[in-house]
C-alpha cells in the first residue's frame, strides 16, 4: 500500500478492494504504518472484515480498538458521534488513525442515503483535525453507485494493489444534497397533529400505536424519548406546531415527525454537542436509541424518519 500522505491535517482516503487478500494486505499496511507512528487507532469495520484483519495482524493487534461496525455502526449516523468522534475525542494530541466501514452488502436500500451522506459529512465533522480514517469499498458486492458515490465523498482513493490518486470528482455537498430526499409518508400511518399542549398526548399516542404494532419492553421507552425530543423540538423550534405518523413496514416500527422547521446544520444530529451549548442534543439522543433515522430538510420544513426493528 502507497503511504497515505498525511502533510494535510484530515486524510480521507477510499480503499477500493476485491479480494479478502487486497483487502487484508492494504489494511494491515495501513495499520502498520500506525504503529510506525505511534497512533492511536481503531478499526470499525463488519466482523468477518474484523477477523481478516485481527488474524492478519496477530500480536501487533494488541492496543488497536476493535468494534464490529455492524453493531456500532448499524445507525449511520451514530457512527461520527459515538465510533469516530468518541475515538478521536478520546485522544486529542497527535495523529489517530482509524479504519471505518459505514457501507457494506447487507446494508438495505433505505440505510444507504443515510450511509452516503454519513461518508460525505466526515469531511466536515473533522475539518482541520489530525485523523486519517480509511473507508474500505468491496468493488465486487457493492452496486455501481456505491462505488461512484465514493469516489465524490472521498478526496483521496486507493486501488486494491495500493496505487493511491486522488479523486477528479471529490464533492461531499454534492452527497449531502442529492440524499437530502423528499420522504413520502405511508398511506396506512396513523397520525396525530399536536401543539405545545398536545406533547403529552403525542406521546401517549406514540406508545399506543407502537404497541398495537408489536413493539415490547426497553423499545417502547426508546420511543418514547425519540418523540419527546422531536415533537418538543417542533414546538420550540419548528413553528409551535408539528404531526406525528406511526405505522410499520419490513418488520420495522417507523416515526415521523413533520414541522416547520428548517436545520442549517448538516451535521445537526451527529455532532456532539460543545460544553455550555444550549440545544442539539435532541436529534443526537434520536440517532443514539433508533437503528436507522432518515431526514429531509428544506425551506417550508423538515421531516425526522426513524426506524425501530419489532
Amino acid at each position: 500500500m502507497s503511504t497515505v500522505t498525511t502533510h494535510e491535517a484530515f486524510v480521507h482516503p477510499a480503499l477500493f478492494y476485491r479480494t479478502e487478500q487486497q483487502y487484508t494486505r492494504q489494511t494491515v499496511s495501513f495499520l502498520r504504518q500506525g504503529l510506525t507512528n505511534g497512533e492511536p487507532m481503531a478499526v470499525a469495520v463488519p466482523g468477518p472484515n474484523l477477523e481478516l484483519i485481527k488474524a492478519a495482524l496477530g500480536a501487533d493487534a494488541e492496543g488497536i480498538l476493535f468494534l464490529d461496525m455492524t453493531e456500532a455502526g448499524r445507525n449511520p449516523g451514530r457512527i461520527i458521534p459515538k465510533v469516530l468522534r468518541g475515538f478521536a475525542d478520546a485522544h486529542p494530541t497527535g495523529r489517530v488513525r482509524i479504519i471505518g466501514e459505514p457501507i457494506w452488502a447487507g446494508r438495505s436500500a433505505v440505510e444507504y442515503p443515510a450511509c452516503a451522506q454519513h461518508e460525505a459529512l466526515i469531511n466536515a465533522a473533522f475539518e482541520g483535525r489530525a485523523v486519517t480514517i480509511l473507508c474500505p469499498y468491496d468493488e465486487v458486492r457493492l452496486d455501481p453507485e456505491v462505488i461512484a458515490d465514493a469516489r465524490v465523498t472521498h478526496p483521496t482513493l486507493i486501488s486494491g494493489e495500493g496505487r493511491e490518486s486522488v479523486s477528479d470528482t471529490y464533492d461531499w455537498r454534492a452527497v449531502v444534497d442529492r440524499y437530502n430526499q423528499a420522504l413520502a409518508p405511508a398511506p396506512d400511518a396513523a397520525v396525530f397533529s399536536y401543539g405545545a399542549e398536545d406533547l403529552p398526548a403525542t406521546r401517549r399516542f406514540a406508545l399506543a400505536q407502537a404497541t398495537r404494532l408489536g413493539l415490547a419492553g426497553e423499545r417502547l421507552m426508546d420511543v418514547e424519548l425519540a418523540v419527546a425530543e422531536l415533537t418538543t423540538n417542533s414546538v420550540v423550534h419548528g413553528g409551535g406546531r408539528g404531526s406525528l405518523a406511526v405505522w410499520a413496514e419490513q418488520g420495522q416500527l417507523v416515526c415521523e415527525v413533520r414541522d416547520a422547521g428548517r436545520l442549517t446544520d448538516p451535521l445537526a444530529g451527529r455532532r456532539p454537542p460543545e460544553h455550555g451549548q444550549l440545544g442539539g442534543r435532541g436529534l443526537m439522543l434520536v440517532h443514539c436509541v433508533a437503528d436507522l433515522v432518515r431526514l429531509h430538510t428544506r425551506d417550508d420544513g423538515t421531516t425526522v424518519r426513524f426506524y425501530l426493528s419489532l
